[in-house]
């Protein structure tokens, strides 16, 4: 399988990534947890080693489902996840994050379900125009000093706000 680095992060990933959405939500009836995990595992087995996740997948049971797959795994792949949205404790959605603490404790939600200590790579899932986009950076480069984010990324985002987020990555 060939391998591309993302940008100068130095992270490098397998050319094909696998997106997981699809294992708990959307394009018709989900597979089994059986079934997911299996083909999960043989993505790894034959050369994948980028997973794409979110937190609103499901909601949270994406990254359940993705981190309990990949647990064998954890030194060859890279998961990547994404965060944005707010949910209450049904999983009804309660709109998008707003605050930074809101950004800190998704991310320790992702980390727990996920079962990593660091998120590889953890994306913005939609920029909230009602957020100073500096607000979300703060939160962020607090996190990557913890060493709970190795690497940020954007999904959705338009070209001007990227650089308000570039000091945040290694």
């Amino acid at each position: 399988m060939h391998t591309r680095t993302l940008g100068s992060s130095r992270l490098e990933v397998s050319a094909i990534g696998l997106g997981c959405m699809g294992f708990s939500q959307s394009y018709g009836p989900s597979p089994s947890r059986e079934d997911s995990i299996a083909l999960i595992r043989t993505a790894v087995e034959r050369g994948i080693t980028h997973f794409d996740t979110a937190e609103s997948y499901g909601p949270w049971t994406n990254e359940e489902l993705v981190g309990e797959a990949l647990a064998p795994y954890r030194d060859q792949v890279v998961i990547a996840t994404k965060f944005n949205a707010l949910f209450g404790a049904d999983g009804t959605s309660q709109g998008q994050i707003s605050r930074p603490e809101q950004v800190k404790a998704a991310a320790e939600g992702s980390l727990r379900r996920l079962g990593l200590d660091s998120l590889q790579l953890y994306y913005l899932h939609r920029v909230n125009p009602q957020v100073p986009i500096e607000d979300i950076a703060g939160a962020i480069a607090d996190l990557v000093t913890e060493g709970k984010v190795l690497h940020f990324g954007m999904s959705e985002a338009a070209a001007g706000t990227i650089p308000a987020l570039t000091s945040c990555s290694r």
